[in-house]
């Protein structure tokens, strides 16, 4: 069966073509996929402009789509289910694709599937060339969520722990922005941190003490605005620097000893890495090392897959069925969008 899948959540509009053979006996596999993200397009705002998304998601999904059945010498009439996130996200984002899914489904008789965004990425792994085995530890961090969950299989999660606050790619972008930074700010800080000293500043770790796999980067993002207040209006290049690395390796560390801290509670030796904040070389270098101590294994999706993504969508959904734990709804042309929904709450 082949899923075809469409991610508009926010600011990267992403489609893909994933086949599965039904019953368990091989993963799905990836055919295709394209992505665009409007980066450039919101950078001289600072961040993502809701209607500019959502309008720039309408020019770009039918050509993608277009191209992703080109690369995968398929056709439309080749697609068995459309699979879209429904959620969480921005409203109008989402209903781009949510409202192209149920009409072109509607137009060829085929089925949709409503598809958690967060799902998407906690199952991104299984499309690498490393992909996990149940059960396992998942970190889920990005610039809207950061959370640890108990995954013992497709559909069955339990929340170890959460942020109670902003998100760790929150506070990447925030401190990134404080420093004078571009938008989306966590890459540069990360190339900034590259040249600096990570002892230079004495950052806060905010409930690194607390007994629980909780976050918190409030406090984090105030000390920076502190700091940078304290550097004046013409610090040095060296103190920028500086003030980066800090901010990544208290982030980082706080990421680390909270994964350390889900995985020795649930026993579990094996850690999944998700979200766009994953792709961060200095977390994935700690992570590594930290959990080969431990004989922990660690995955992460492909560096390309990190962000959002029309791949973890059409593969959350192949994995659903394959396993039978959810069944496409009949095409009719309705849907809706759950701009806010909890990942504990599907089923």
């Amino acid at each position: 069966m082949k899923v075809l899948g469409f991610e508009s959540s926010c600011d990267e509009t992403g489609v893909a073509l994933v086949e599965f053979n039904e019953g368990q006996g091989s993963a799905p596999r990836l055919l295709a996929d394209a992505l665009h993200s409007q980066i450039a397009m919101h950078q001289a705002y600072g961040g993502v402009v809701p209607e500019l998304a959502s309008r720039d998601h309408i020019r770009r999904v039918i050509p993608l789509t277009r191209e992703v059945l080109v690369r995968a010498n398929a056709t439309l009439a080749d697609v068995d289910v459309i699979a879209y996130t429904q959620g969480p996200g921005l409203a109008g984002a989402l209903l781009v694709g949510a409202g192209v899914a149920a009409s072109l489904a509607a137009a060829l008789g085929k089925p949709t599937m409503a598809v958690h965004h967060l799902e998407g990425h906690l199952l991104s792994p299984f499309l690498s060339s490393d992909p996990p085995e149940f059960p396992f530890v998942a970190l889920l961090v990005s610039g809207g969520h950061t959370q640890l969950m108990r995954v013992d299989e497709v559909g069955s999660y339990e929340l170890l722990g959460e942020t109670i606050d902003d998100a760790a790619g929150e506070a990447f972008d925030k401190s990134a922005k404080l420093l004078g930074l571009p938008y989306p700010g966590g890459p540069h800080l990360a190339k900034l941190a590259e040249s600096g000293n990570p002892e230079a500043f004495a950052l806060p770790r905010p409930l690194m003490h607390s007994g629980k796999p909780d976050f918190s980067f409030a406090g984090l993002k105030t000390a920076v605005l502190t700091q940078v207040k304290k550097l004046g209006d013409a610090p040095t290049e060296q103190q920028r620097a500086d003030l980066a690395a800090s901010t990544q390796a208290a982030i980082v560390e706080v990421l680390l000893k909270k994964s350390l801290m889900a995985l020795k509670g649930s026993g579990l030796k094996r850690l999944v890495v998700a979200g766009g904040v994953g792709a961060n070389k200095k977390l994935r270098e700690q992570l590594n090392a930290a959990c080969a101590k431990r004989s922990i294994r660690v995955h992460y999706p492909e560096l390309s897959l990190c962000t959002d993504n029309g791949a973890m969508i059409a593969m959350a959904a192949a994995l659903r069925l394959q396993r039978g734990i959810a069944a496409p709804a009949p095409s009719g042309g309705g849907f809706e969008v759950r701009p806010r929904w909890a990942l504990g709450a599907i089923s």
